[in-house]
């Protein structure tokens, strides 16, 4: 994925039964994100021009020309939509694109190395998918904060994290097991009924 290209948002699926689109932003500004329409797929091909659309509870609803029908929406559901970088404003401070994070050496306090950013996975709270770090089992997750993540240096292509005890699992280690449920006392057999009377 070439780096001119920021992913803005996705296809949440259908809306109505008239071909509307249902989007999912990603923008600060939710409702911003038909300012960068047309959308692109990952090749920059145009995949989705907006005619028209309007807010909804849970997202954006747009109606284009390349989509005209509900079918034809549902068979969208979960494109992500990108646009060209140099349509989106310059960040601010504190602020960055999901793209330029992706890659960046993620380093502890005292400069050890805990991987690299494979992915950024948007939501409420932005997560960062870290891979590549020595010894752990696997790719693992770190919530994008200020506290948890207190310095982006894109220049460096590094960023430093205050990472938690045990949020790695790491090669090797056994986990801690559960303790076992406390035994539940046997209740005693009741004694049989005689005939009523």
């Amino acid at each position: 994925m070439p780096k001119s290209f920021v992913l803005v948002g996705a296809i949440a699926g259908a809306f109505g039964v008239r071909g509307e689109v249902r989007l999912r932003s990603f923008t600060a500004d939710p409702e911003a994100i038909v300012d960068y329409a047309p959308f692109c797929n990952e090749e920059g091909q145009i995949i989705l021009s907006v005619q028209s659309w309007r807010p909804i509870k849970d997202g954006i609803v747009v109606t284009s020309k390349d989509v005209p029908t509900r079918e034809a929406a549902m068979a969208m559901r979960n494109t992500k939509l990108f646009v060209p970088r140099d349509r989106l404003p310059e960040a601010e401070e504190d602020e960055f694109y999901h793209v330029d994070l992706i890659g960046l050496r993620l380093e502890a306090l005292d400069g050890a190395d805990l991987g690299r950013v494979r992915a950024v996975i948007p939501g409420p709270q932005d997560l960062l998918e870290i891979e590549a770090t020595p010894g752990a089992k696997g790719s693992w997750f770190l919530p994008f904060t200020k506290a948890l993540v207190p310095i982006v240096d894109l220049p460096g292509k590094k960023l430093i994290g205050d990472v938690p005890l045990g949020l790695i699992a790491m090669v090797g280690e056994v986990p801690e097991e559960p303790p076992p449920p406390p035994a539940r006392p046997k209740s005693p057999k009741k004694p049989a009924k005689g005939p009523s009377t």
